[in-house]
């Protein structure tokens, strides 16, 4: 711990510091570091991780989104935003990692949790809020704005047919024509909705019961997908949820006139399928794990490969 107590002393002046490890997301590790009066939260993006520059690629430009939503809309104290570095910064960063400071939450994580009828309507207030804004936000946000493109399709196509090690091999055998086909249907979606007229909005992109903690009131945390995209970029996340309807009635009361694409809605859903897969993929294959996490690793995968019908 002693490295990150060096960053957080270099970067935010904090002394004295005691790093203790907490549970960590998709994307990062996470780590509590309490100062002699006050309590924080760090994340730290590995760079030796083969998906870090996914997640880490567009810091600058939705910070900037999430201090101005956290300014000027009713998303006040609902969403974390970073605590800036000595030097006025979003982020600092070493040899080993990338790393963003947060004031520490008290709370629950909602995990798996069903929601209250009250916590679905704070989430429909959140995500309904949240889509009133989009290109008119007085920011750069031209690096956010969605293009529809699916960038590591052509790598995971090669891959599905190059040479495999035996254990991802056998997790994948019965289930690459599935893959292949849900491949040539999103990129058919694609080229489609480049054509489209669509409204964009800010989107979170990633909103589940991991990403969401109870403090007495819902907040919505890790926002490095956030974009200016079509609703349903969000709207993939709750279409299967038992409080779709409830949820709907309520995100209603701000967008009175939506309905749901069907095609983007597809496109999402089915990209974000893909988009996990590859994920857990580029761990087994280029990330450094010991037996227990390359198992995990692959009985993770193997749910979401279950979730991609023939």
């Amino acid at each position: 711990m002693e490295q990150l107590q060096g960053i957080l002393k270099e970067y935010y002046g904090l002394d004295r510091t005691h790093v203790v490890p907490q549970k960590g997301g998709w994307a990062a590790l996470a780590y509590k570091v309490q100062s002699e009066r006050h309590a924080y939260f760090l994340k730290v993006y590995e760079k030796s991780r083969a998906s870090t520059p996914k997640w880490t690629a567009l810091i600058d430009d939705y910070v900037p989104v999430l201090l101005w939503l956290e300014e000027h809309s009713r998303l006040k104290g609902k969403i974390p935003v970073p605590i800036l570095t000595k030097d006025g910064c979003y982020q600092c960063e070493d040899d080993e990692g990338i790393y963003l400071l947060y004031e520490y939450i008290v709370g629950d994580t909602i995990a798996d949790t069903k929601l209250t009828k009250d916590q679905v309507r704070q989430l429909a207030e959140m995500i309904a809020e949240l889509h009133r804004y989009g290109e008119e936000v007085p920011l750069v946000t031209s690096a956010m704005k969605e293009s529809f493109t699916v960038p590591f399709l052509e790598q995971l196509r090669s891959t599905l047919d190059g040479e495999l090690p035996y254990d991802l091999g056998k997790v994948l055998l019965h289930h690459i024509d599935s893959m292949k086909k849900l491949m040539l249907k999103i990129e058919e979606l694609s080229e489609a909705l480049k054509n489209r007229d669509l409204r964009m909005a800010l989107c979170h992109t990633d909103v589940h019961g991991w990403n969401l903690m109870s403090t007495g009131q819902l907040k919505l945390i890790d926002w490095e997908g956030l974009k200016l995209a079509p609703v349903e970029a969000d709207m993939m996340s709750f279409v299967d949820e038992p409080y779709f309807s409830e949820f709907m009635r309520i995100y209603a009361n701000t967008h009175s006139h939506y309905e749901v694409n069907i095609e983007a809605l597809t496109f999402y859903q089915g990209r974000r399928k893909l988009e996990d897969v590859w994920e857990f993929m580029e761990q087994l294959l280029y990330d450094e794990q010991n037996d227990e996490e390359r198992t995990s690793t692959l009985n993770s995968l193997r749910k979401e490969l279950e979730g991609i019908m023939p």
